[in-house]
């Protein structure tokens, strides 16, 4: 199992009592522990400014390393940076191309990515949701720049209006998202499948507050892995947020670390060997993230002892997204 983190993740500031807190990250790392494989660390490095150029626009980057070297402050009611905020950002951004080159030179059979900020609601020219730079896009753009197919499977609780807008055009890239709704940010709605080349690339499966693991599981049986495996990735990059735990204060999913066992394993069987990156973004609470974290790396290797995951009859979210994407996929 590679581990990319570095401590410049426990110095990015937010508010006392705000749920994106430091104490996130040894959380995960816990979760990596406690899946009881053997971890290979790598220290994240920062991303090149060209490699934030691909997903942000240069006058954005700028103002957030202007931002950041003002001093503490509000970028949206949410968002806050400071000083310590733009290397943990730039690290952020770059740790996800250092666990695929982790896993191109062997080291390991997966990986997981510990750091903050988080990055999936991250536009091109705007910081919200806790978000600073995009930083699964920008992984995923550099593997595109190089040649590569990406799915980027997105299983935090919010839909991730930054990444599908990254590549809401782009044939190489697809993008999944299940997700609360209605809720925030307020995108994410089952008719958005992309447009031009991209049409038929973004899949979006909207569930209800109170949806648990069979949904999830029926969704990844007749609409994820089959549209996954069709398109045919080359690597698998997840946003794996852990706030559709039923525990997560913020939130009304109910799933449990098994369902993240069932998508991490279902996922592992569309790419070849080590091809699959796990990049955290959401979840705040603590338990929940450990507990699911190590759930999610058993899951990926094939070793969960979870249990089955749970079966049950077809949803009618997940119909709803099957035929949205039926002229596109065979489903």
């Amino acid at each position: 199992m590679l581990l990319v983190t570095h401590e410049s993740a426990l110095a990015h500031p937010t508010p006392a009592g705000h749920p994106e807190r430091a104490d996130r990250i040894p959380a995960a790392v816990a979760g990596v522990v406690a899946s009881g494989t053997a971890v290979v660390r790598r220290e994240a490095p920062p991303a090149s400014l060209g490699e934030l150029a691909r997903i942000h626009r240069q006058d954005y980057i700028a103002d957030i390393e202007a931002f950041c070297g003002a001093g503490r402050g509000a970028l949206d009611p949410d968002t806050y940076a400071g000083p310590e905020s733009w290397e943990a950002a730039l690290r952020a951004a770059g740790a996800g191309y250092a666990a695929v080159d982790g896993l191109r030179s062997g080291d390991a059979a997966t990986a997981f990515v510990a750091m903050r900020p988080p990055g999936h609601h991250a536009e091109a020219g705007r910081a919200m949701g806790f978000c600073l730079f995009n930083n699964i896009a920008v992984t995923a753009a550099r593997l595109v720049a190089e040649g590569e197919r990406v799915a980027i499977v997105d299983w935090d609780v919010h839909h991730g209006n930054g990444t599908q807008r990254s590549f809401f055009t782009e044939s190489r890239v697809l993008y999944v998202s299940l997700h609360e709704s209605p809720f925030y940010p307020g995108t994410g709605h089952v008719h958005e499948v992309g447009t031009g080349e991209g049409r038929g690339t973004v899949v979006n499966v909207p569930v209800p507050a109170g949806t648990g693991g069979a949904t999830y599981g029926d969704a990844f049986r007749r609409l994820v892995v089959p549209i996954a495996s069709q398109f045919a990735p080359t690597w698998v990059l997840v946003s794996a947020g852990y706030d559709a735990h039923r525990a997560d204060p913020l939130a009304g999913v109910r799933l449990e670390a098994g369902d993240f066992a069932g998508m991490a394993d279902s996922l592992a069987a569309v790419v070849p060997a080590r091809r699959v990156v796990f990049i955290l973004e959401g979840g705040y609470d603590l338990g929940a993230i450990t507990e699911s974290v190590a759930a999610t790396i058993r899951g990926a290797l094939g070793c969960s002892d979870i249990g089955d995951w749970p079966d049950g009859p077809e949803d009618l979210a997940v119909t709803t997204a099957v035929m949205a994407h039926s002229g596109f996929w065979r489903l």
